[in-house]
Parts: C-alpha cells; sequence; structure tokens
C-alpha cells in the first residue's frame, strides 16, 4: 500500500460512522478544557512572559505613571491610540496621536498604546476586537511597538472561555478579532527568525488591578 492509498484508507475509516445527510446534523463532541484550577492572573503573566513580552502588574492610581515609566524606558514620545482612552491612561509629556489614523501615518508614531477585550491565561494571548479602548486593528499592527493595558477581569483560563465571549464580536458584529501571542515573529526554512513582519515588534503589557 502506497502512502497516498494508506492516508486515504484512514479518512475513509474516519468518515465511516458520518451520515449521508448535512453535517450539520452530525453532534460534535467537543471535551474541551473550560476551565483553569489556578490563578488565572499569574498564569498570564507567566505564559505571556515566556513570549519576550515585557510584563508588570500595576494599580489604578499607579497606571499614567506606569505607561510614562515604559515608554521612557523604550524612548518613546509620539504615540498613537484609541479616541476612546482613557484620561487616566494618558501620562503628560507624551505626544498623542488619535483619531482614524491611516497606516502610512501610524508608520511614522514610535508605537500604540491601547486596552484589549480578554486576554487568555493558558496560552499568554491577548485579544483584540476593535472595541472600547482599542481603535482599528491596524492601529495594534502597524506601529512598531505596542503597550496594551489588561484588567485583571479581562483574563479569562482558556481558549473555549475567550471564545464563548468573543462569540458576539464575531458573530453580529462582524468587527475582524486578532490574537496576540507576543511580539510579532516569524521563521523561514532555515529557522531564521525574524520580529516585527506581521505586527509590532516589541510588546508590552501592563496588567491593571480592578482593586
Amino acid at each position: 500500500m502506497t502512502t497516498r492509498e494508506l492516508i486515504l484508507s484512514r479518512v475513509r475509516a474516519g468518515l465511516s460512522d458520518v451520515p449521508t445527510a448535512d453535517p450539520g446534523d452530525v453532534v460534535v463532541q467537543r471535551g474541551y478544557l473550560r476551565a483553569l484550577d489556578v490563578d488565572v492572573v499569574e498564569r498570564f503573566v507567566e505564559r505571556i512572559s515566556e513570549y519576550k513580552t515585557t510584563v508588570r502588574r500595576v494599580s489604578h492610581s499607579d497606571v499614567s505613571q506606569a505607561i510614562a515609566e515604559q515608554l521612557s524606558l523604550r524612548g518613546l514620545r509620539r504615540i498613537a491610540v484609541p479616541a476612546d482612552l482613557p484620561d487616566e491612561w494618558r501620562p503628560t509629556h507624551t505626544d498623542f496621536v488619535t483619531g482614524a489614523v491611516d497606516a502610512p501615518a501610524l508608520d511614522q508614531v514610535d508605537g500604540a498604546l491601547t486596552g484589549c477585550a480578554l486576554a487568555i491565561a493558558e496560552t499568554g494571548t491577548i485579544v483584540l476586537d476593535g472595541g472600547r479602548c482599542q481603535g482599528g486593528r491596524a492601529l495594534s499592527l502597524v506601529p512598531d511597538y505596542h503597550l496594551c493595558i489588561v484588567g485583571e477581569r479581562q483574563i479569562v483560563g482558556t481558549v473555549p472561555e475567550a471564545m464563548a465571549l468573543i462569540a458576539p464580536t464575531i458573530r453580529r458584529m462582524l468587527r475582524p478579532v486578532t490574537f496576540v501571542s507576543g511580539p510579532s515573529a516569524t521563521s523561514d526554512i532555515e529557522l531564521s527568525r525574524v520580529e516585527g513582519v506581521h505586527g509590532p515588534r516589541t510588546l508590552d503589557v501592563l496588567v491593571l488591578s480592578e482593586v
């Protein structure tokens, strides 16, 4: 038996119990892990740190100072932000660019500052859906630097939890959803890692305490 014949025989075996009617009638068992029996904030910080991401936990009263310190550490001054970014997230002595900014203009700023829709602890992933405090998709993809504010209450344990919460955005609001696990990076066939190809080269995260 050739490799092709072997693969096709396995496919046929796998489909042997599937009815010939509409596949939508087939009940698919989805026994996914849907909750974590751990501190999801600690797990998120641990996992996203593994992706060459700088993570800090800050309080509401210190968020402006923490943002200023992070931008100063990177030597960044001109930052693109969504129009609805909270005032308490806007430190002085920073040039904020707001509103609908096109890709060429975004390429001229030092970085972007946004919130997020959700974060996933198990995978260390930030979820952006273009909603509150996030701006358009280009805002988090074009600039070379992204500073993202993640509220502790926005962190869920698993991907199925996140997908259940983000479903209205996908099904009804018809907005694109972006999943970010660390800075943008890719590798060619020789495994030469290149960063900043499909998004920001550098990602910093501030986890905001809800207390």
